[in-house]
Formats: structure tokens, C-alpha cells, sequence
């Protein structure tokens, strides 16, 4: 295993190498991720990455593994991918912005959560909200709430197997749990006009 350690936009960074060499060009991504982040939230304190490249097996190549930890004021940040699952994973730099986006969409979170933008809701509360984006051959899409908050539905939520009867602006009631990507709906029931 390989550590560097530097400081990047007052962020202590160290990025491991495990069962891999280390690489100017994968730290430099590195270093352009965590760059991304900061504008985010820039009080990060530190981050810490791992990338691992597990010994290649005879049916399929090497597919890189990525952990991403940072230390904000008032908590941590933990992110890793699932390396037996994603084949895209093959590529380093792939793992490695797939990490970081998903490490991004939980700073957003927490940032939204330290402002209070994000409410807190009790379960089995429902809301009311109006179908702002549809994609009906995915099977999604995104409600916006009386506080422009938009909130992603699959089809699955919707009850009653009225997903197909779905318009853009069209009235619900809706229950709602804070995601691995934000919030999302839960249930979700068409108002009749």
C-alpha cells in the first residue's frame, strides 16, 4: 500500500494505492474531485481515499474499488463502491467519479440539512405536491412541493397502479424518506380533479 499526503485548498487529503501502483494522473483526479467538493461546502476538514485494484480473477478484469471519507464539522462523510457489481468500474477514473458523486450528493445533503432547508418529517405524515418532470417509459419522476422542494418518485410509490394516469402537474398526497440520493417518495396518491 502506497499513502500521499498533501493539502489541497486547505483540505488534508490522503489517497492510499492498495494492490495497485501509485499514479500521478488518478491523484490528480483526485485532487480535481476534491476541488469540487470544496466549492459544495468549504469548511471539509479532510478527506481520505482509498483505491484498491483487487488481484484480476480469470473471468473478468480488474475492477477498481473506491472509499471516500470526509471530515466535516459535526460529522463524517463515508462512501464505497460496490466493487463486485459494476463492470464500468473496470476504469479507474470511472470508479473514482462515480465515488464522488455520490460523496457530492450526501455533502449537498448535509449542507441543506445544516441550513435546515431539508424539514423534518414524521412518519406516515403526508404532503401535498404537483408533478413537476415525468418520465414514463423509465418509470420516474420528480414531484415539487408547495416550498419548490422537488422530490423523485418512482413508479412502484405511486398507489393503486395509477403511474400511467400521471400528467405533468397533476395533484398528490405523498409520504416521503430521505434516500441513498435525497429525498424520495415513499406512497404517493393521485387528488382527483
Amino acid at each position: 500500500m502506497q499513502n500521499v499526503e498533501a493539502f489541497t485548498n486547505d483540505v488534508q487529503l490522503t489517497v492510499q494505492f492498495k494492490e495497485m501502483d501509485s499514479s500521478d494522473f488518478v491523484y490528480n483526479a483526485v485532487i480535481d474531485e476534491v476541488e469540487k467538493l470544496k466549492r459544495v461546502y468549504d469548511r471539509i476538514i479532510s478527506c481520505d481515499v482509498v483505491i484498491a485494484a483487487p488481484h484480476r480473477s480469470q473471468t473478468k478484469g480488474t475492477i477498481f474499488h473506491v472509499t471516500v471519507r470526509l471530515h466535516v464539522p459535526g460529522g463524517d462523510i463515508f462512501i464505497s463502491t460496490d466493487h463486485e457489481k459494476n463492470h464500468a468500474h473496470e476504469d479507474a477514473y470511472v470508479a473514482l467519479r462515480d465515488a464522488f458523486g455520490t460523496t457530492r450528493r450526501q455533502l449537498e445533503d448535509f449542507v441543506r440539512a445544516r441550513r435546515g432547508d431539508v424539514k423534518e418529517h414524521v412518519a406516515g405524515s403526508q404532503e401535498h405536491g404537483r408533478v413537476a418532470r415525468l418520465f414514463p417509459f423509465e418509470g420516474y419522476g420528480f414531484l415539487v412541493t408547495p416550498d419548490n422542494r422537488e422530490i423523485y418518485f418512482h413508479k412502484n410509490s405511486v398507489l393503486h397502479g395509477k403511474f400511467d394516469r400521471l400528467d405533468i402537474g397533476s395533484e398528490v398526497r405523498f409520504s416521503e424518506e430521505m434516500g441513498e440520493k435525497g429525498p424520495q417518495v415513499t406512497s404517493m396518491t393521485v387528488i382527483a380533479p
